[in-house]
């Protein structure tokens, strides 16, 4: 065997070894995935949470996103060993990343509650709807990160549209009435193929009466809410590729901001109107991370680090902000 028969020997095992290792990080955080999920399916049993175990729940998915973090620094050659990003460069990563899709992913929390509200949901089947909400958004993200990430690596001027789209939406958001954003087009698809029942049936999706089979406005809500799912992904990947076009970090990102949605809901619900300055605030984030994108490459790239002080600089002036005005309104109508 010569040296160059060698040196391709060599090379394909190499590559033959990354594919290998790269595969099982991935089938092993597929199924640490499903472990949470399942962790989170258990908790939210029979459908009656408190605001109170719902604010732990939220507070344990959040603590647990950082031991996460904490894990990438440790085994961070483990989890990618062909990566340029140094330990620390990933953490910040995910952790900007985080809570970028984490506050993001609030919009759809006001989107939920206005579907609940338009389909009269009973309190009981909202953590069920939730749930196939969450899965959705979770097998969706999964598939289009995929996706961004090999248009990203072959074609770079992906990103400039990715980069216009987001601040668009971003203006959008700013102007935008969110009850116009719940599409009807699920529901008026779901009734010309199936006959729908006037009432809920608990968490059933199909029922049997008189012979013929129905479906129930459980499957109207999960439709819309796929097609929501369908609409902030489109926001929030291109999003988080301006953060880190590292997949598994954009993945576990993803996932962990998702992860406790269904928690923070409840917590949010009796407060939505409290906020008032979280939608501007998210407004400005993703016109911000667009500009971050376009700038990717260049002299003027904004480093993670910034990117991370000014998420959680706008998220807390935002509430700070929200929570003294509603003070201010009350102390007047006093």
């Amino acid at each position: 065997m010569n040296s160059t028969q060698s040196l391709t020997v060599i090379s394909d095992t190499a590559q033959h070894s990354f594919l290998s290792s790269s595969s099982m990080t991935y089938v092993g955080f597929f199924l640490l995935t499903l472990v949470l999920v399942s962790i989170d399916i258990y908790q939210t049993r029979g459908g009656n949470i408190t605001i109170r175990k719902a604010a732990i729940w939220s507070i344990f998915w959040f603590l647990l996103a950082f031991v996460f973090a904490g894990s990438i620094y440790f085994f961070w050659d483990i989890y990618a060993p062909t990566s340029d990003y140094t330990n620390q460069k990933a953490v910040v990563s995910f952790i900007t990343g985080y809570l970028l899709e984490k506050s993001l992913s609030v919009d759809n929390l006001f989107v939920f509650a206005i579907i609940f509200s338009q389909y009269q949901v009973p309190e009981h089947l909202r953590p069920r709807a939730l749930l196939w909400g969450v899965i959705g958004a979770l097998i969706l993200r999964a598939i289009m990160i995929a996706v961004g990430a090999q248009l990203l690596a072959q074609y770079h001027w992906v990103l400039y549209v990715f980069a216009a789209f987001l601040i668009w939406t971003g203006i959008k958001l700013a102007f935008g009435n969110e009850e116009e954003s719940v599409s009807s087009y699920p529901e008026k698809l779901i009734r010309k193929v199936a006959k729908v029942t006037d009432d809920y049936h608990g968490n059933s999706l199909i029922v049997k009466k008189a012979g013929q089979w129905f479906v129930t406005p459980m499957v109207l809500v999960i439709g819309v809410i796929a097609v929501m799912d369908v609409m902030f992904a489109l926001d929030s990947i291109p999003a988080i590729f301006a953060v880190t076009r590292e997949p598994f970090l954009v993945l576990a990102a993803n996932v962990f901001a998702l992860l406790g949605l269904r928690s923070l809901y409840f917590v949010l619900q009796g407060m939505m109107d409290k906020f008032i300055y979280l939608k501007p605030a998210l407004s400005f984030i993703m016109v911000f991370i667009g500009i971050k994108m376009l700038l990717v490459g260049t002299s003027w790239e904004i480093p993670t680090f910034v990117s991370l002080g000014v998420l959680i600089t706008v998220m807390t002036l935002a509430i700070i902000a929200s929570i003294y005005s509603k003070k201010e309104i009350i102390d007047n109508a006093n």
